[in-house]
């Protein structure tokens, strides 16, 4: 009798613990939650592996597009679109446990120097496309590194981004050459979050091996599932509103095993590209290589007819 007082004190105990722990680290209200958000955000987006760190809270693989000029002059402002393709009809896990749409979001990293573009470069035909866009750089000291969202993806599946070339002439640490660009997109919440604690749209595991004897719902905490192990202590996993549980009362469970379906439907991928801060001094000597060319051959055609005229002349005579 007292055994079992004890263990339902000592439940009652670990729920309300759990409970206060999910207030604290969790905001049910919210539908995102950007990494650049974090006090503690990483110096740079890109680890040295090539990895954006956005992969490491947002564990589905998906496509993500971006698209930039082969070349561009220095002081010019032209697009790069990022693309993050879903299906619109699929609906993600709130924070709240509820069904709705996905949100996204994206992460440019430019070369040195480069930059969005001030309101008064971005020409007029370009307007409607960034009228409802809001970027902000990663950090204070990196305006090359770009960020964008969380929005509603059913509207931002394309981000045009209005970027401005640097100028060698007004800055010694630019150069001329080659740069790689590297993009990121997401779409749908993550399943970690910055502290390392699970959001409640990942998939949840049994803590112990042992029997389920009781589930016990909660709103706006989720499901107490109840375990008792072999020898006779009690486990009690806690699984936020939003993952459907895969076990029963009665169920026997082993350490590690998966207790819920996996809710996400969103994802996150990157990709690179590259670019040429041209010189246009060298593209002017180009065109006029080429003309060149163009007239040498336009010469030895002239030529070459003239010979044939002569040698024409020369039979009839």
């Amino acid at each position: 009798m007292w055994g079992s007082f004890f263990k339902q004190i000592a439940k009652t105990m670990l729920v309300a613990i759990a409970s206060i722990s999910l207030f604290i680290t969790s905001s049910p209200a919210a539908n995102a939650y950007p990494f650049w958000a974090q006090e503690t955000a990483p110096a740079t987006p890109r680890e040295a592996t090539g990895r954006i760190v956005c992969a490491n809270c947002h564990l589905g693989a998906k496509p993500t597009e971006v698209e930039v000029p082969q070349s561009v002059l220095p002081d010019t402002v032209f697009k790069a679109i990022v693309k993050i393709p879903y299906d619109t009809s699929v609906e993600q896990v709130l924070g709240d446990g509820s069904k709705g749409g996905l949100n996204v979001g994206a992460v440019l990293m430019l070369p040195e120097g480069f930059k969005i573009a001030p309101e008064d470069r971005i020409p007029e035909e370009w307007r409607e496309e960034v009228a409802d866009l809001y970027f902000m750089p990663y950090s204070e000291e990196q305006e090359n590194v770009l960020l964008f969202g969380p929005m509603p993806g059913d509207e931002y599946q394309e981000v045009v981004f209005p970027i401005l070339s640097p100028d060698p002439a007004t800055d010694e640490s630019i150069h001329f050459g080659k740069y790689a660009i590297h993009a990121g997109g997401n779409r749908g919440r993550g399943q970690v979050y910055p502290a390392g604690n699970k959001s409640n749209n990942a998939i949840y595991n049994a803590a112990a091996s042992g029997t389920i004897t009781d589930i016990s719902f909660e709103e706006y905490v989720g499901n107490a599932i109840t375990i008792e192990t072999a020898d006779g202590e009690t486990v009690v996993d806690i699984v936020p509103p939003g993952p459907e549980l895969l076990v029963a009362v009665g169920d026997s469970v082993e350490a590690g095993q998966v207790i819920t379906n996996n809710p996400n439907v969103g994802g996150f991928g990157q990709t690179d590209a590259e670019i040429v801060l041209q010189d246009a001094s060298r593209v002017k000597w180009l065109m006029a290589f080429f003309a060149l060319v163009m007239l040498a051959q336009i010469m030895l055609v002239l030529k070459k007819k003239q010979v044939e005229k002569v040698q024409a002349a020369e039979m009839n005579f």
